[in-house]
């Protein structure tokens, strides 16, 4: 199993902090979000890792080779960053994407349990990782579910049909990571989809064949996308090394 993280953004909604660095390399209680997703991805099993860079990626190369070493994880650079989102990132790592991978938001920290939960999910081509609460707001990807299978993914659907939210974790086995790579190949051939998300993508493709959920509901994760969440993520970690 092979993992592939989206850590190209600047994450200008934590500046200062990521003025001189990128989201990735933002330091939680004691190290950086990208070396605590590593570190609970290597405790299940997960070695075959891939890290999507972009702004300030020197900075982050430097981080993981001191920690890792330069032949345990791999970086990628995408040179479109600062004008695409991040289909453009997965577009980049499309050559990694040749065997089951997970892919991986570089803001979403979690505690092993939520990946070995996924990866304990029942096979299916396309996994999407979800949680379940009490209410919504405009920042969730929300989505709709018909038992555990995707109907809808977006930010902009309509509060009284959402059963959960994503995570930013997926899990593509068998004919799932071809399905994607090569809708991925396809969308970025017009430049009009550099500006999408690739959980766009997983909306469409839910609506031609079968997408399949994994809740991990009572875990512990957090997305990191403004100060407010720093506190959340904070002790996410922590009871990692607790």
């Amino acid at each position: 199993m092979k993992a592939i993280i989206l850590s190209a953004g600047q994450g200008k909604r934590l500046l200062p902090l990521t003025a001189e660095r990128p989201k990735c390399a933002v330091t939680i209680h004691g190290q950086s979000m990208i070396e605590w997703q590593i570190d609970e991805l290597l405790k299940c099993g997960v070695k075959d890792i891939s890290v999507v860079l972009g702004y300030r990626a020197d900075t982050v190369e430097e981080l993981l080779n001191v920690r890792y070493g330069k032949q345990s994880v791999r970086t990628l650079y995408n040179p479109f960053y600062s004008v695409a989102d991040n289909l453009g990132s997965c577009w980049i790592a499309r050559g990694e994407m040749t065997d089951d991978f997970i892919l991986l938001n570089g803001d979403t920290l979690f505690r092993a349990p939520v990946l070995q939960k996924l990866l304990n999910s029942q096979p299916q081509p396309i996994t999407v990782t979800t949680d379940r609460k009490s209410s919504y707001d405009s920042d969730d990807m929300k989505v709709i579910l018909d038992g555990e299978r995707l109907v809808r993914i977006g930010k902009d659907l309509p509060l009284d049909q959402v059963h959960a939210e994503s995570i930013g974790m997926l899990l593509f086995r068998g004919t799932g990571a071809e399905t994607f790579r090569q809708t991925v190949e396809n969308l970025l051939r017009d430049t009009a989809s550099l500006k999408r998300w690739y959980l766009s993508v997983i909306d469409e493709l839910a609506q031609q064949t079968p997408i399949s959920t994994c809740c991990i509901e009572g875990l512990a994760w957090g997305e990191v996308d403004c100060p407010e969440d720093l506190s959340h993520a904070e002790m996410v970690v922590r009871g990692i090394v607790a």
